[in-house]
């Protein structure tokens, strides 16, 4: 696949902006922007800084923009959009060409018979970014002006423009400039790297705000969509043919800049390592290169959360730019960002991370930004711990680990038994009943003010599917561990005897959730599409009389999922015939969020219908067509990744975060149940 864009699209205002590249530096800090140049969101600069990874996130500095000089000519690189309208510079006519090597965004400018390229990958570890110029081709040298225009604010927006900074803001350091906005909080430190071959660089002091940028997609949010940069410096560089230099920005004043970096966003090999652990792990040869792209955008969303006494704890981002590491989101991407890449250390590891934050036998659902209490208003994570750590245990056999975690495990069990949070509990049934007014607590779980759009008190099918599949786990981890099995045997015998509760024989599919206050539910969405994925053949043992559903009632939900809710990047989250329906994704917070689970299309969900396809026809190569359209969707949004959700209508645009870490997991995931059926 090849992931370059030459003058058709990037000199085109609207393909060149409305397409998005990331960097990130496995801490939480991130870059982010358009191939224009253009800014469109609040998320977009060179350096977000995660100053407590992974939260934290701070835009220190935005843009550099560049001038180049070059034959007597003046080009212009940059680009930007104004609160008039206008748009000034237009240096994006000036791209000869746009591609990602590996996730490093690359551009090539045409300036005469010269070639100018621009690289940014940031450091691991590290609030590090590198731009790096090179004058690849040109008779003459090339003058560069470079003008930093400068932020600190949270990344989510809002900046505190204030004009009258003093002089001593910008000082003067061995290797550049320091450049301190914010005098309670981090500096920026702008230099460039040892290796430089540019004839000179200078810094020329500034003390100007460029005020009113004009932020699409914000706009589009029904957000504040006008901000301000302060341009602090500008560097002036001398390139001959041949020449390059790399400036640095970064929160720390180190002058002696590690040299491994300078031409990948990686360590040495280390892009190489990743693919090569996952044809390992997978045991596959070969796959298409879009996939491969994925392994490589699956490790853009694993980083570091130290702990006490831990600092080497791992998590998840949820999606890039504006989520943290959720518990639900962490725990259905573990298995397609980790396992599914043969990252077994790495799954582990997160696992033992989250098993830190266990309270009255639940996950929490989100860490939020910049606080270190959690809140654990979800039924659905913990039920994902289990599925997360059997796919471990299937891909590695690693009983130590089962042995360390069970009695955490079946302290859970209790609790979900007894009850705990927010009415969480096992019923005489069987079944695992949830839910209090005001409190969303599935993933369909879109809230405003005091309005949960989709509260889905009761029983949910998808709820209950998890908690028969973490039941059986248990009995699979007692007979690993040498313990008694029967209890939890009983238990989801009991579950999957009351299970046909959820069929609704008149409309031939399953309820979305039964026993709430309303009664049952008849709204046709996916949830019902893991009553047929979840029960894992391997813990049945292929045994068709355990399953929740009989075949014929299988093959009916996933025929009409399939014609009712499936699109070419996912499953709707509700039937276009319902009353309710909305097709298209946008406007103000209320009319997002009102949306979101109410016809949207989700990408991850596609994972698990292929799953259940799989189970019910047999069939690896129909399955494997479910997919194989998000193939075309790594050219658009974000390139060389999966956005978090879709319009529920053609042409499906891309929207939500434009990076989501199970998006591509459940995308990766389900291409290799395919590829090893």
């Amino acid at each position: 696949m090849s992931l370059k864009f030459g003058r058709e699209i990037s000199n085109n205002l609207q393909s060149s902006t409305t397409r998005e590249w990331l960097v990130t530096n496995g801490i939480g800090g991130y870059a982010a922007g358009t191939i224009s140049g253009i800014l469109t969101r609040n998320y977009h600069g060179l350096l977000i800084a995660a100053l407590k990874p992974p939260v934290a996130r701070t835009l220190l500095l935005t843009k550099l923009e560049e001038t180049a000089h070059y034959g007597g000519q003046v080009y212009e690189l940059a680009s930007n959009q104004w609160a008039d309208g206008a748009v000034a510079p237009q240096g994006y006519l000036n791209i000869e060409s746009f591609y990602l090597d590996g996730t490093t965004p690359v551009w090539n400018f045409a300036v005469g018979d010269g070639l100018l390229e621009k690289r940014i990958w940031m450091e691991q570890g590290e609030n590090t970014t590198y731009i790096r110029y090179s004058h690849l081709r040109g008779t003459q040298k090339l003058n560069l002006s470079l003008k930093a225009l400068v932020n600190h604010r949270n990344h989510h927006g809002g900046t505190n423009m204030d004009v009258n900074f003093p002089e001593d803001i910008i000082e003067s350091t061995n290797s550049g400039l320091k450049i301190t906005i914010d005098p309670n909080a981090a500096s920026l430190y702008l230099s460039k790297t040892n290796d430089s071959t540019a004839h000179y660089l200078s810094w020329e002091r500034n003390n100007t705000w460029y005020q009113n940028f004009a932020l699409e997609i914000e706009k589009y949010r029904g957000l504040n969509h006008i901000d301000h940069h302060f341009h602090a410096a500008t560097a002036n560089v001398c390139l001959k043919p041949g020449n390059a230099i790399t400036i640095v920005a970064r929160t720390t004043d180190i002058t002696d800049i590690n040299q491994t970096t300078l031409s990948k966003n990686t360590p040495p090999n280390r892009e190489t390592e990743l693919i090569q652990l996952f044809y390992a792990g997978s045991s596959i040869k070969s796959a298409p290169s879009w996939i491969e792209q994925l392994v490589l955008a699956a490790d853009q969303f694993i980083v570091n959360r130290p702990l006490t006494g831990n600092p080497e704890g791992k998590t998840i981002i949820a999606g890039y730019p504006w989520f943290t590491d959720w518990g639900r989101d962490t725990m259905i991407s573990l298995s397609g960002l980790t396992i599914s890449t043969g990252r077994y250390d790495v799954a582990k590891t997160i696992l033992h991370t989250f098993a830190q934050y266990v309270d009255q036998g639940m996950l929490p659902n989100v860490f939020p930004d910049g606080d270190s209490t959690p809140e654990y208003n979800t039924v659905d994570a913990t039920l994902w711990y289990f599925e997360a750590i059997h796919n471990y245990y299937v891909a590695t056999k690693d009983r130590d680990f089962i042995a360390e975690l069970f009695p955490l495990l079946a302290e859970i069990i209790d609790w979900h038994i007894k009850g705990t949070r927010y009415n969480i509990h096992m019923d005489e049934d069987g079944l695992l009943y949830a839910g209090d007014w005001g409190v969303q607590l599935t993933w369909m779980d879109a809230k405003v003010g005091d309005w949960v759009v989709t509260p889905r008190i009761g029983k949910p099918i998808e709820v209950n599917a998890l908690w028969y599949n973490a039941l059986l786990s248990m009995v699979k981890f007692a007979q690993v561990l040498g313990k008694s099995e029967l209890e939890y045997q009983r238990l989801a015998t009991q579950t999957r005897s009351h299970f046909y509760k959820f069929w609704y024989e008149k409309g031939g599919y399953c309820y979305d959730v039964i026993d709430s206050p309303n009664g049952n539910d008849p709204s046709f969405r996916p949830n019902q599409i893991f009553a047929v994925s979840l029960p894992n053949q391997e813990i049945l043992k292929n045994a068709p009389t355990e399953t929740l559903l009989p075949r014929s009632q299988q093959k009916m939900v996933v025929d009409k999922v399939g014609q009712n809710l499936l699109t070419s990047y996912g499953l709707r989250s509700l039937n276009p015939e319902h009353c309710q329906y909305i097709g298209k994704y946008g406007g103000n917070q209320l009319q997002r969020d009102g949306s979101y689970h109410q016809g949207t299309t989700w990408g991850w969900l596609i994972g698990h219908y292929v799953q259940a396809h799989l189970q019910v026809y047999k069939d690896p190569q129909v399955a494997r067509g479910f997919i194989n359209p998000l193939a075309g969707h790594l050219a658009n949004g974000c390139i060389g990744n999966i956005s978090e959700i879709f319009d529920g209508e053609p042409p499906f645009t891309p929207r939500g975060c434009f990076a989501q870490a199970w998006s591509v997991a459940e995308v990766l995931r389900g291409w290799l149940l395919t590829a090893q059926f």
